[in-house]
């Protein structure tokens, strides 16, 4: 599994990110080309290296040529990506971090996602910063991103369109919301919105004991020189040795005894559609003898906002206990293959050098609707059929 881990040295911006990127050996001028088919004109792309704290790193730079529109909605720059010729994974990656700056800004601005304006992040120089991610992250095929927790600036100030703003920026806070970070006493701007929303987006959260084979390392370089730390992020990328993989995520309970049962399972359906790893519920005996039930959520830190908006909004719970929880997974992904049923998707999972074929439940639940099978019928024909590879 091809992995990128982030170490936030000193924070974490777009063009840091780009720099780290190029720096770990993604050609500048695959990535300049790749950014020209969004079609937009009025920048140049530059890298040079630069040192900081004596050591050398990639610095890119987005000059930006005559007078730009620098406010834009969502929508306008999902048509911007979605109208290019960059490929799916590109445009797929892309949009998502966009989506999170969408979502940190409304609540700022006490707005919706399709109403905010985009101002710095809307600027021609961030959108270059946020596609040419994605464009890395395809050309170096990776699959994971994780991340040291993100340092973020405290107790300075800085110039925006909005105004002089607050160090952590409002916007940053909100993106980064329920990911782990570390506040410095550092008062300059460490981390930016575009930095955030890339991580927040994409990382499925902190590393710890995997054994890595790292293949390429970059240094990203900020604008600036700062005294207390190298103002750099440093990316590796390579493959994780386990035949495991392994993520954080968090779990989420309650103990509820005063709601009406027949709410539950609206309670787990929506869970479940927010992103959650898994939603159920056990019975048990409360204080002074009453019936309750441990509502129990399993999920990423990244979604954990949504999560607990569902809790606090659908159900009686006031308060909620949240833990880190290290999880191992074998290698799974789904494929479709051939079978008497016609074409069908199938799990797939990787263990002890060999390849098992498994049948899906949901597809498994369609073909015995369509064809008036009993389920457990589908179920057998297909564990006959499927091969099973070393």
């Amino acid at each position: 599994m091809t992995f990128a881990y982030f170490d936030t040295i000193g924070g974490l911006s777009g063009d840091m990110t780009l720099g780290a990127f190029v720096s770990a050996g993604v050609p500048i001028d695959y990535l300049s080309d790749e950014l020209k088919k969004l079609g937009l004109e009025g920048y140049e792309l530059s890298a040079t290296h630069v040192e900081r704290s004596g050591i050398v790193a990639t610095k890119i730079d987005v000059t930006i040529s005559g007078e730009q529109r620098d406010h834009r909605h969502l929508k306008d720059i999902s048509a911007i990506i979605d109208n290019s010729s960059l490929n799916s994974r590109v445009k797929e990656t892309a949009k998502a971090i966009f989506h999170e700056v969408a979502v940190g800004e409304a609540r700022v601005h006490n707005s919706t996602i399709e109403r905010v304006h985009f101002h710095e992040v809307g600027a021609l120089d961030s959108i270059v910063d946020i596609v040419g991610t994605a464009v890395c992250l395809d050309y170096l095929n990776v699959e994971h991103v994780y991340s040291s927790p993100i340092k973020l600036g405290n107790g300075g100030q800085i110039n925006t369109q909005h105004g002089v703003m607050p160090v952590p920026t409002p916007a940053t806070i909100e993106i980064l919301k329920g990911y782990p970070t570390i506040l410095t006493d550092i008062k300059s701007e460490l981390t930016t919105p575009t930095g955030a929303a890339i991580i927040k987006a994409l990382s499925k959260g902190l590393l710890s004991t995997e054994r890595m084979r790292i293949e390429r390392i970059g240094y990203g370089a900020g604008t600036r020189e700062i005294a207390e730390i190298p103002n750099l992020l440093r990316i590796m990328v390579g493959q994780l040795d386990a035949e495991y993989s392994s993520d954080e995520i968090v779990s989420v309970e309650t103990n509820i005894d005063d709601m009406n049962p027949e709410i539950y399972p609206f309670v787990l359906e929506k869970l479940m559609e927010a992103g959650a790893h898994d939603a159920y519920l056990v019975p048990i005996l409360m204080k002074k003898g009453r019936p309750g039930m441990l509502l129990s959520v399993l999920v990423e830190r990244s979604k954990l906002d949504p999560i607990l908006s569902i809790l606090f909004l659908e159900t009686t719970t006031l308060g909620v206990r949240i833990q880190p929880i290290e999880r191992r997974k074998i290698s799974r992904s789904s494929r479709q293959v051939q079978t008497s049923f016609g074409t069908v998707t199938v799990k797939v999972i990787r263990k002890d050098d060999m390849e098992y074929l498994v049948p899906e439940f949901e597809e498994c639940k369609r073909l015995s609707r369509e064809r008036s099978i009993p389920l457990k019928d589908v179920y057998k024909q297909l564990e006959r059929e499927l091969p099973q590879r070393s």
